[in-house]
């Protein structure tokens, strides 16, 4: 079957558009993949958006998340019919699209996930069927709702020796360790790029520490970085998951800015490093997708920290900037088969739980 997926990540750098011919089990093809950038604008209203988000007790309407919700859904459907185009598919060729939407919060410990845009309307205006709402059936469930991706990861490593590791490095990081008999586990490590584009960008105004420039002109303040490691969360086992706000810039205010970047990058490799105290067994090889895998800095702190051998998921023939949106392809064609997309080792959830709400065009 032929399968869109769409991801906005944390972070966000834009709406990640991919194509691929997959069965929900074992093959995998990625065809097309393109990428739409927020503009400036739509940024600072998705953060606006998120802002208010975290402030209240539980989901609701608001008009600053309903016109959210309606921007997310309008940039959506241009992405899809961007990558079709640019793919030479028809309507009638793609069996599903899988939406994430936008998280603007994720509360687990009150019972809630919160992703902004609406299936229903990608369904009606593309005339696709649409899965979205990804999270919430594992939320309700008592389960994390987070990371997703790991059913994916497995499928990408099914030929790889035994334990491996996938790391996606977007604004929160997580980790999928991957053993023997596709036993699998998974959970957030910490904060991945958010806290470095947040730095960056109040310190210099750029969008994100390019080619690791700035930290790599930097020192590490290891007081602050010990300071920001005494953290209970790191200490907590897994599953667990985050929200992009749980941690803040807060502790570096007051350093130079190449200093704080220096001391923000250690902390998310550290963070990943003291993540692998917490696996069943140490992997062989850790296979690192999404935007900070482009951070050089960033990854030789990860080898030098972790002393396990890091490395692209390019390694694998695969795009790491694709990778989620594949993923949630991938996964919009396990909904509709009823197959589950989290399971105990990866959200916490008593059972393999299936997830997402199918939306069919009228």
């Amino acid at each position: 079957m032929l399968s869109i997926g769409l991801m906005s990540g944390t972070s966000l750098d834009g709406i990640d558009a991919a194509l691929i011919e997959t069965d929900g089990v074992g093959i995998v093809r990625p065809i097309a993949f393109r990428c739409e950038q927020w503009s400036d604008a739509a940024r600072a209203q998705l953060a606006e958006a998120s802002r208010q988000a975290l402030t209240f007790e539980r989901p609701r309407a608001s008009p600053a998340l309903v016109e959210a919700g309606t921007l997310v859904d309008r940039m959506h459907v241009m992405a899809v019919r961007k990558l079709m185009a640019a793919a030479d598919v028809t309507t009638e060729q793609i069996g599903v699209i899988g939406y994430h939407g936008q998280t603007v919060a994720h509360r687990p410990d009150r019972g809630w996930t919160w992703q902004i845009g609406d299936g229903a309307v990608l369904a009606d205006s593309l005339k696709i069927t649409t899965v979205s709402d990804f999270r919430s059936n594992d939320v309700t469930q008592r389960g994390q709702g987070a990371p997703l991706l790991p059913v994916y990861h497995r499928a990408l490593t099914a030929n790889l020796a035994k334990p491996v590791a996938v790391l996606n490095l977007g604004g929160v990081g997580n980790i999928t360790w991957i053993g023997d008999g596709d036993a699998i586990v998974a959970f957030d490590t910490g904060p991945a790029n958010s806290l470095i584009d947040d730095w960056v960008a109040a310190e210099t105004g750029a969008r994100f520490d390019d080619g690791g420039a700035l930290a790599g002109a930097g020192r590490i303040d290891e007081g602050v970085l010990a300071a920001m490691l005494d953290n209970a969360f790191f200490d907590e086992p897994p599953p667990k998951s985050l929200d992009r706000s749980d941690f803040s810039i807060q502790p570096v205010r007051g350093l130079a800015a190449a200093d704080g970047a220096a001391t923000l990058t250690a902390f998310t490799a550290e963070s990943v490093a003291l993540a692998l105290r917490l696996l069943p067994a140490l992997p062989t090889r850790i296979i690192v997708a999404g935007g900070g895998r482009h951070n050089p800095i960033l990854m030789r702190m990860l080898s030098a920290r972790c002393g396990v051998y890091v490395e692209p998921i390019e390694a694998l023939g695969a795009n790491g900037d694709a990778t989620e949106a594949e993923g949630f392809a991938y996964m919009a064609v396990r909904a509709l088969k009823g197959l589950p997309i989290s399971f105990p080792g990866t959200t916490g959830i008593a059972e393999p739980l299936t997830g997402g709400v199918v939306h069919h065009s009228e």
